[in-house]
């Protein structure tokens, strides 16, 4: 695959939709975690863009592999193209971890399908307390993780240019 399109570098164009996926997806899960309402609104939504970040990353991360070859590698695309390999587990993570809220509270409090099988409310508490917990981790890490990295890059870009 040639990673171009329009003859422009795949990269900076799937870096803009990672950069904006990543983090809409956290702050769709911790909504879903934190408030009722958005929880309910937003449904199936939050996996599914969890999903899409979970796809987006490995793209993205081939398509800055393809560019690092026909660039001059530096000390600052160096440092990038080793940070860039830090946000797959944390995408990975808030995918499953969309996947967990969602399917908790869809099936098993309230009056989910499979509520009446948990009947210990410390049980219910633990586990929502758990969750609510992997939810700040994994939503902190990846946006954390994803300005650390896009400023690594546009340093690699820029520095030289301007500095």
């Amino acid at each position: 695959m040639d990673w171009l399109f329009n003859g422009l570098p795949i990269h900076v164009l799937l870096v803009h939709f990672v950069v904006i996926v990543v983090p809409l997806a956290a702050l769709c899960l911790v909504l879903s975690m934190f408030w009722p309402a958005a929880r309910r609104r937003l449904g199936i939504v939050t996996p599914l863009l969890a999903l899409a970040a979970l796809i987006s990353v490995p793209l993205t991360t081939q398509a800055g592999e393809a560019l690092e070859e026909q660039v001059e590698e530096t000390a600052l695309t160096e440092i990038h193209t080793k940070m860039g390999e830090d946000l797959l587990p944390w995408a990975i993570a808030t995918f499953v971890v969309a996947v967990l809220v969602w399917g908790w509270f869809r099936y098993f409090t309230g009056d989910g399908r499979y509520a009446k099988r948990i009947d210990s409310r410390p049980v219910r508490l633990t586990i929502t307390i758990v969750l609510a917990l992997a939810v700040v981790v994994v939503a902190i890490g990846s946006v954390y993780t994803v300005i650390v990295i896009g400023e690594s890059g546009a340093k690699s870009v820029w520095d030289s240019r301007i500095g």
